[in-house]
């Protein structure tokens, strides 16, 4: 959502100086959501000159449904709202940030008479204080529910900032007992380990992070390798924040997976958003 903000302000002032002004974060920021969400979408939302910034066609064309996703996310009581139906969605925070925000704008552009509620959840099992239409899980086999869509495949790679690749001149993976290995109990290491041909226990040391954007946060500020699927650290790799050193990579025992039980009138709202997002991150 920050992403999306930073772009229809941009766009509406006409640069990034005075967004970045009207959001009260600094021009860097900016210009680093917006790149964010342009490589999100693969997409070149805005030429870039010297002398400020433009739209570019397909700038335009986002914006138009960026400004009707706003519109409608803004709209609530009274008889329009009566008349709409609300999706609630339940999903991971990463799955949040870097799969679902920046596209949902076209799915409520193809649905207009759908409005959602986005809650972050726990990933693995989905736990959240509030009750949820659909909900996105981090799991390693389907679970059972009255409907189960598999995402996607996903591979894992181990990932490093740039600067901590030198130091520790990453070119093997027998190089890696010379480094911090940080753990999360979302992705355990013995796959890769295996795939690399490395009979090496799951690491007993070494930072825990229980959130994959964090983990690869802390990744990129040099403070460890951290071990992630490519989708999900897609965004950290296309900015260069993080690198991926060693060519070794194996199938992610987990992934995500669309889930739901409702029923009755809510069911083809879930059946319409179950759909567009099996099309979109396809197309991802």
């Amino acid at each position: 959502m920050h992403a999306l903000s930073a772009f229809e302000s941009a766009a509406r002032l006409g640069g990034f100086a005075a967004a970045a002004e009207e959001l009260c974060v600094t021009p860097s920021a900016v210009s680093h959501r917006i790149r964010q969400l342009e490589s999100q979408l693969g997409l070149a939302l805005f030429e870039r000159a010297p002398t400020g910034v433009r739209l570019t066609s397909a700038g335009r064309r986002y914006l138009d449904s960026v400004r009707e996703a706003f519109d409608k996310l803004a709209q609530g009581g009274g008889a329009m709202a009566a008349e709409r139906e609300r999706l609630r969605l339940s999903v991971p925070p990463t799955f949040a940030r870097q799969m679902l925000m920046a596209r949902l704008p076209e799915f409520l552009a193809r649905h207009p008479e759908v409005e959602i509620t986005v809650n972050v959840a726990l990933p693995m099992d989905g736990t959240t204080g509030e009750a949820a239409d659909v909900e996105v899980r981090w799991l390693d086999r389907p679970p059972i529910a009255a409907m189960v869509e598999k995402l996607f495949d996903d591979e894992l790679v181990v990932l490093v900032s740039p600067g901590y690749a030198r130091r520790l001149a990453l070119r093997k993976p027998g190089d890696l007992a010379r480094a911090e290995l940080l753990r999360s109990e979302l992705l355990p290491w013995r796959p890769w380990f295996a795939a690399a041909g490395l009979d090496w226990r799951e690491p007993q040391r070494g930072s825990v992070l229980n959130d994959l954007g964090m983990l690869l946060e802390v990744a990129a500020c040099g403070l460890g390798v951290a071990l992630c699927t490519r989708r999900i650290a897609a965004a950290w790799l296309e900015t260069g924040r993080l690198l991926s050193p060693l060519a070794v990579c194996a199938a992610s025992p987990m992934t995500y997976y669309l889930v739901s039980e409702a029923s009755g009138e809510r069911r083809a709202a879930v059946e319409h958003f179950a759909g567009w997002l099996g099309e979109a991150l396809a197309a991802a």
